[in-house]
């Protein structure tokens, strides 16, 4: 009695197993990001792996590092990824693009965490998964212009004004091909990447030193964060599709990372994301010179600057006019970058000392781990810059930026023929080398890209403050 039974069941598994492969077999490769489809999570015949090899740039928008902690749009969306599968990530900095594709190749990475382009070149090898960005070259100029000039809404507006944009990049050659089409008359001022590179000339329009220029939308959008008077929305180009990528042979992966972005967390998180890096406020407060000190001190809070700063044997007033920098005194401030209170410590470093994000709001807390923030950069510094007062702007520009991007401008320093036992104009110098790729990339530097404008500025700030102070303020 139990044969047919038995036999049955062969018959049912026999189909099953059949019913299977064909569903495998028939089932469409990853031709887009998430927003092209989403396919079930393809475990049963691949399991995702321990490690998950990632690979990217270094870049403002993919990954960089900022006061000691990894940051990016492209590398918080793929850790989330790995957390949430439970994933061990190894990630691999590649030099330039064609070195990205080519570890991917090579099977070095399972995975490409940065803006590939969709194209015919990349689509024989690579399967556009995850995240879908879509980028157009526009115009830079300010909301207001100078000169009597009107803010220009069509291309045709171009003809007599002066442009500028790198030499030989594919802006000049957008631009160039815009002048042909219009029958001349744009005065194009290509400028050699040797002196300046994209995200100076946007200053550059900012700062009413140049009237126009032209960038990608993606590093557009990062810079009005920075610099909020000026107008991007003029798109002087066709869009271009990018997406992250897998090799050509694992659609399975790409199948998995697309079923895990379209569920609701990641896509909240996403958004979350382009807001911190393309929308909030990355701008330094108003001027120092805001603060009163009419009435004899610095902040509601000398009290706390004096007890820890005489614990640490540093001058208060310096502690303070750095408090001012950081928060304006705002012990609720949060950052862009999540840093919080009054002196706007970040929440990794804040674990480091035993406190949770929420007690860094607490002033007291934050100052007394402010204090001991400065003495371990102070000693850590002590080798390299054994000037005390020097080391004090060293000191500050590690605070802000992190010692690991202060470590790289000296190395650049020695390298280049700089004073690497100086700030101002030797290693703040080259800090802000760091933000070009010839140089972050450069065999010296260890932590890649950074923006140093905002720090040098920082340290400025700081120091011009205290000079104020000093003079004012009693020890």
């Amino acid at each position: 009695m139990k044969q047919p039974t038995v036999f049955l069941s062969r018959i049912a598994s026999a189909l099953f197993f059949i019913m299977t492969v064909m569903l495998i077999i028939s089932a469409p490769a990853c031709s887009g990001g998430a927003a092209s489809g989403v396919r079930t999570d393809d475990t049963t015949s691949h399991s995702l792996p321990d490690t998950l090899r990632v690979g990217t740039l270094y870049s403002p928008m993919s990954y960089f590092i900022y006061r000691g902690e990894p940051m990016g749009y492209d590398y918080s969306l793929i850790n989330d990824f790995a957390t949430a599968k439970g994933l061990v990530l190894d990630l691999q900095v590649a030099t330039s693009l064609n070195s990205l594709v080519r570890m991917l190749d090579s099977g070095e990475v399972d995975i490409l965490a940065y803006e590939i382009p969709v194209t015919a070149e990349y689509k024989e090898h690579i399967i556009p998964c995850g995240p879908e960005t879509f980028t157009s070259q526009v115009l830079v100029q300010p909301k207001q212009p100078k000169g009597g000039y009107p803010r220009i809404t069509n291309v045709t507006e171009l003809i007599g004004r002066d442009v500028y944009v790198e030499k030989d990049s594919k802006y000049q050659h957008r631009l160039e091909n815009i002048n042909e089409n219009l029958g001349g008359g744009i005065n194009i001022h290509p400028i050699d990447r040797d002196t300046l590179i994209t995200e100076d000339l946007i200053e550059m329009v900012s700062q009413d030193e140049i009237p126009l220029t032209i960038v990608d939308s993606d590093i557009a959008r990062i810079n009005k964060t920075y610099y909020p008077n000026l107008d991007i929305s003029l798109e002087v180009s066709f869009p271009q599709k990018a997406s992250w990528g897998v090799a050509s042979g694992n659609a399975w992966l790409a199948d998995s990372i697309n079923a895990w972005f379209a569920m609701d967390e990641p896509r909240k998180e996403n958004a979350v994301l382009l807001k911190r890096y393309f929308e909030l406020s990355k701008g330094l407060p108003p001027s120092i010179m805001t603060l009163d000190l009419s009435k004899g001190h610095v902040s509601p809070f000398d009290a706390y600057f004096r007890k820890y700063a005489s614990e640490a044997d540093i001058d208060w007033r310096l502690l303070a006019s750095q408090g001012f920098v950081e928060s304006r005194f705002n012990p609720s401030a949060v950052s862009w970058a999540g840093a919080r209170g009054v002196m706007q410590i970040m929440p990794g470093t804040g674990r480091q000392f035993g406190a949770s994000p929420a007690q860094l709001a607490d002033t007291e807390t934050s100052i007394r781990l402010a204090t001991k923030i400065y003495n371990l950069l102070d000693k850590s510094l002590s080798s390299d810059v054994p000037d005390p007062v020097e080391r004090r702007k060293f000191i500050m520009a590690a605070y802000n930026g992190g010692i690991a991007h202060v470590r790289d401008a000296i190395a650049l320093a020695k390298k280049y023929g700089l004073n690497p036992q100086v700030w101002d104009g030797n290693v703040e110098k080259a800090l802000l080398m760091k933000s070009k790729p010839e140089y972050f990339n450069d065999p010296v530097c260890r932590y890649g890209y950074f923006r140093g404008t905002e720090t040098t500025r920082y340290v400025k700030d700081v120091i011009s403050l205290y000079d104020r102070v000093r003079k004012r303020i009693k020890a």
